[in-house]
Formats: C-alpha cells, structure tokens, sequence
C-alpha cells in the first residue's frame, strides 16, 4: 500500500503583494459602480422621484437621467399613467383565457341593514396621482388604502337590506363607495385617484342560496306576469279609447248633419212660406210643378185622365200589363 511520502507535495509561490495596483483596482472599481448608480431611466408610464439622503428633492420625467452616487441620491420609480387595481373577497391566482381564482371569504361576509349577510367581491380601479403624498404621507399606503375601502363598503352596505344589495341596488353602492372613498383618500393625503369601484359578484351565503335563488326566481316571475298584464292593458286599452272616441265623433257629425239639415229644410220652407203668401196660386203650382218633375220620372206607366172630356170611351191595354 503507497504512503503519503509517495506523492510528492506541490510547492505553492504567493506573488508579490502590490498595494499600489489594489489601490487603483479599487478605485477603478468606485468609480465603474459611482457612474452605474448615476444613470438611470424612467419608463413613459412613470415618475422618478428622488432622494437625497433619504430626503425629497425632486421628480424626474420620463427618459434617460442622472443623479449623484448612490448613497447620495437615490430614485424611487412610481407608476403614475399605469392603472393599478385591488381586489376584496378573491385573489387571482393565474391570469388567463380561464383565469383562476381563490376566495377570502373574511373580506366578503358583510352585514346589511336588515341584519342579514351577503358575500360581496370587488375590485377598487385606482392610479397614483401625486407621487409624492402616494410615498411619504401615509405608512403602508396600499395597506392602508385596502383598510379604507373594506370601511367604506362595509359602510355603505350596512345602510341597504339584503334584497337591495343583491338586487337592484349594486350600481348605485358601488357610485356611493367610489365617491366615499376618494374623500377619505383626500382626506388622508394619499395621493391616490380611484378610477372605479366595480361589484365583481355579490351573492347570498352558501347555506341559504338554494332559498335566495328560489325567492328570486318567483319575484322575476311575478315580475314577467306584471309586465305582460302591463302589455296587455297598453295594447287594449288604448284600442278602446279609440272606438269610443270614434264613436263620440261620429256621434257629433251625425248630430251635427241632423241639425244642419233641420236647419236648412226650416229656412227652406219659411222662404216658401213667405212666397205663398206674396203669390199663393203661382207658389201652390210651381210647389206641384216640381213635385210632379220629381214623382213622373220614376214611373214606368202613366195614364192621365181628364174630367172634362166626352165623347171618348178609355181604354187599358191589358196585354202592356204583361210585358215584363
């Protein structure tokens, strides 16, 4: 078996040490970080703000900048143009065309004005609009602004009944919340500009939504039974007024014909009046001139006979009587 006296021992030489070459490494290496640390960009969505010695100085706009060395100035990058959201009442665990989601049902169980509990999800829409009241007036501002908005909402929830939220009253909670909401981060300097406040579900709890979806499903059918008697009467109702206001003014023309003609036959035999008693035999034979103009016409046969007259035997001819 070989010993360790039949592996020699390589003979390991240290360079000389040069104080001078790691001085200038070292000062070569300064100054690389210092000018590193000096440039910076801010993206077209964003605002630098910077810091010297921990202290606000100043912001700087989009593009390529400069400052002093780190730790002298330092930038903090915020996205003023980007618009940021919170979500209440879910998480979204993976963003996609089936995106997937994870409840917190903490945040969502809420109590409303009649004593009940509705589960709310929403999203708070929000973007930074003064950087420097987002980063210095208020510790932890997103915790902070989410601390804000469960207040609110719970607020403005615990003024509804639960038929209200779950109904009919979702796009005015959520106008009401956006307005409390933006005075109460005015109020508390945040900085921040609230976009918008969007009920994302809002359902009964578990336990009584079979129940809640039954009591709804019978107000929605009471609901499309009201409106089709509400068809019904627009679409007959109407119909009748109509007839009866057709009625009435045929009834009104025909009143109106009747007494026009009354009127007309009355000046009509008053003038005649008044002509018999100028002329009484010239108005007695035309009146019977006119009568006998209008009746001849009309008869097929005439047969005229005169009192005065001999010596003449009539005679009727039987067989005109058959022709048809």
């Amino acid at each position: 078996m070989p010993s360790r006296d039949d592996f020699p021992v390589p003979n390991f030489e240290l360079p000389d040490f040069n104080p001078r070459a790691v001085g200038l490494s070292f000062l070569v290496f300064v100054v690389v970080a210092a000018l590193w640390s000096s440039v910076f960009t801010v993206e077209p969505e964003e605002v630098g703000v910077v810091l010297t010695f921990g202290e606000y100085s100043h912001e700087a706009g989009p593009g390529l900048r400069l400052k002093l060395p780190y730790p002298i100035q330092q930038v903090i990058k915020v996205p003023v143009q980007r618009q940021l959201k919170e979500e209440f009442g879910f998480r979204t665990q993976q963003a996609a065309v089936r995106s997937q989601f994870r409840r917190s049902d903490d945040e969502a169980q809420m109590l409303t004005g009649d004593l009940n509990v509705a589960v709310v999800e929403w999203t708070t829409q929000f973007r930074v609009a003064d950087p420097y009241r987002y980063l210095f007036r208020v510790r932890n501002v997103r915790e902070t602004f989410r601390d804000m908005n469960e207040a609110v909402i719970r607020a403005v929830v615990g003024d509804r009944s639960v038929t209200e939220v779950l109904t009919i009253g979702r796009q005015e909670i959520a106008s009401e919340v956006e307005v409390r909401l933006q005075d109460l981060c005015d109020q508390y300097e945040t900085g921040i500009k609230i976009e918008q406040v969007v009920l994302q579900d809002v359902n009964p709890p578990d336990a009584v939504k079979p129940s809640f979806n039954e009591v709804n499903q019978a107000q929605q059918e009471r609901e499309r039974l009201i409106n089709e008697a509400r068809s019904a009467f627009n679409k007959i109702i109407p119909r009748a007024r109509g007839e009866a206001l057709q009625a009435v003014q045929e009834a009104e023309g025909y009143a109106t014909d009747r007494v026009n003609r009354a009127q007309g036959d009355a000046s009509r035999f008053n003038a005649l009046l008044d002509a018999y008693r100028e002329a009484p035999e010239v108005t007695r034979r035309r009146i019977y001139l006119e009568a006998m103009q209008s009746i001849l016409p009309r008869v097929k046969r005439t047969i005229i006979l005169d009192e005065d007259l001999e010596g003449l035997v009539p005679l009727l001819s039987l067989d005109e009587e058959k022709r048809p």
